[in-house]
């Protein structure tokens, strides 16, 4: 059964159809473990393109929790946050990311030339410039390095489990911390396509700033089942063409971990596959 994870506060939290683990690094060194059943859509969702854009709004729903969870972990009793305030500030973080990738590359490209090819030309390559800038400005601060680190762990565990190796320290430590299946990979393609896609757009300045926003989710579907095809075909050249640019971004949001990250990565999944 394929399975997918994401790196949480001092963590890694591994999912599957059936369940998702969590698994953080206490304070006191401990390893510390919290089992959940996972999301599912219904089966009438999952359909071709449909279960892309479905499927991403489960896993974040579950990917919110296990992150709630991993921060309260590493917090005093008196400062735990609730699953509200963690929601309203990914809220916040979601239109902040409209603005910043949408609204600021689409008014930016407009003051330099307002319609046209040359339009459609700057607003991807500013779309494109920003997103690489915000990935390397936060990958120099200390606390989002640990977070890639356990994004590295998560990626090198799922590896040994895909190749049937046993889970172990020194097996897991031999793979890559570069995986086709990773989200870093899914925002490149949803950026590559976004790019390709908005330049179709004409009309007046509401119609296209507005399709940059509403096609996002159908964009995001579109990007899920290619991600899925890398992961099904990885040998073949033009998938691997496809994936190669978000594999080298994940230079920036992967960092290699430590043996004590990678316990904690195979805590998690072990926790998922008993």
């Amino acid at each position: 059964m394929e399975v997918g994870g994401q790196a949480v506060i001092e963590g890694v939290m591994m999912r599957n159809k059936e369940k998702y683990a969590v698994a953080v690094r206490l304070p006191n060194g401990k390893i510390k473990i919290r089992k959940e059943k996972s999301s599912n859509f219904p089966k009438w969702f999952n359909v071709f393109f449909l279960r892309g854009m479905v499927g991403l709004g489960y896993a974040l729903y579950d990917g919110v929790r296990a992150l709630v969870w991993s921060s309260n972990q590493s917090l005093g009793k008196e400062e735990k946050l609730s699953t509200k305030e963690i929601i309203g500030t990914l809220g916040m973080s979601f239109l902040s990311a409209i603005v910043l990738f949408v609204g600021l590359p689409f008014f930016a490209a407009r003051w330099l030339h307002s319609d046209g090819l040359w339009f459609n030309v700057f607003d991807g390559l500013f779309r494109a410039g920003l997103f690489l800038g915000y990935l390397l400005l936060i990958s120099r601060m200390k606390d989002v390095r640990t977070l890639f680190q356990y994004h590295g762990a998560e990626h090198k565990t799922i590896y040994c489990h895909e190749n049937k190796k046993e889970l172990t320290v020194d097996n897991v430590r031999g793979f890559s911390r570069f995986h086709p299946r990773c989200g870093t990979s899914f925002l490149f393609l949803i950026l590559i396509l976004s790019i390709v896609t908005f330049s179709f757009l004409s009309g007046p300045l509401w119609v296209k700033l507005g399709g940059r926003i509403l096609l996002l989710p159908v964009i995001s579907g579109a990007g899920y089942e290619l991600i899925k095809l890398s992961g099904r075909y990885g040998g073949n050249p033009f998938v691997k063409a496809v994936t190669a640019p978000g594999l080298w971004l994940q230079r920036l949001t992967t960092k290699e971990p430590t043996d004590r990250q990678i316990e904690v990565g195979i805590a998690s999944l072990k926790a998922v596959l008993k």
